[in-house]
């Protein structure tokens, strides 16, 4: 417990807390700066080198769905940081469901002729800020990173590198304005940080296996099987990404099960 004390209390050093206030800015200075159009267009056309399907796979990594179904494992190896990615991703969501309306920013396909720039599936028109894909992709990693040990942080610096793939995904998508992802990244952070906070008040006893909320974890891994099975997420690109990702899950809740069992004296 004094190690999960000492993880919550690292976090809120003024200095951490003012980190996602660089993207923050950025985005604002491009935007003000009437950059957000050559940003856009730089990233979409030089990400274009890189096959489609690897960028539909980056962008399922900010998808609620796919990004649970990719860190269900977590369920039984660290429980603590699989709960604090969804308080993280969970608040994240909040969030840009009040600014999303409030802001009503355009999106690429809204603004730019279709032949300007290159997109992936239906164009997407309207509430473009924050990127929800970008927050999602950063909450939960911020989420993961920071309800760990301090001692086990450095290990975990690759999965920001991840998210910031994901949030780049969107630009190379023709989903998003750079700007949008600089937005996203931010208030992902952020959303991680007080995740964080919330799953360090959470006793260890309440995370062993035969425990309620890990249960009722379990019983959401089946929801998300059903929904890698019927339908498609983001792009039909990803439709296999999804097959492995219900094979994931179906392996880690056997396993779950398993542990459910009293171990003989």
């Amino acid at each position: 417990m004094a190690e999960q004390q000492k993880s919550a209390v690292a976090i809120t050093s003024p200095w951490v807390w003012c980190i996602p206030l660089i993207p923050l800015g950025l985005a604002i200075a491009i935007y003000f700066g009437e950059l957000q159009t050559p940003t856009f267009l730089l990233i979409n056309r030089y990400t274009q080198i890189l096959p489609d399907t690897l960028w539909t796979w980056l962008t399922f990594l900010g998808n609620g769905w796919g990004i649970f179904a990719i860190c269900f494992p977590l369920l039984l190896l660290a429980p603590r940081l699989l709960i604090a990615g969804l308080f993280a991703s969970s608040l994240g969501g909040i969030v840009s469901l009040i600014i999303k309306p409030f802001l009503e920013m355009p999106r690429p396909a809204n603004v730019l002729a279709l032949e300007d720039f290159y997109i992936v599936g239906e164009p997407l028109l309207h509430r473009a800020m924050p990127s929800g894909h970008t927050l999602t992709a950063f909450a939960v990693a911020s989420g993961m990173y920071f309800a760990s040990s301090k001692d086990k942080r450095s290990s975990l610096w690759w999965i920001f590198i991840l998210a910031g793939f994901a949030g780049i995904s969107r630009n190379a998508l023709g989903a998003h304005w750079l700007t949008d992802v600089l937005a996203g990244c931010a208030i992902g952070l952020w959303s991680g940080m007080l995740g964080a906070i919330l799953v360090n008040l959470i006793p260890e006893a309440q995370l062993l296996p035969s425990k309620t909320g890990p249960r009722l974890l379990a019983l959401g891994g089946l929801g998300v099987i059903y929904v890698m099975l019927t339908q498609t997420l983001d792009s039909e690109l990803n439709q296999s990404l999804q097959y492995a990702c219900a094979a994931l899950i179906s392996i880690t809740l056997a396993l779950f099960i398993k542990a459910q069992k009293p171990k003989a004296i």
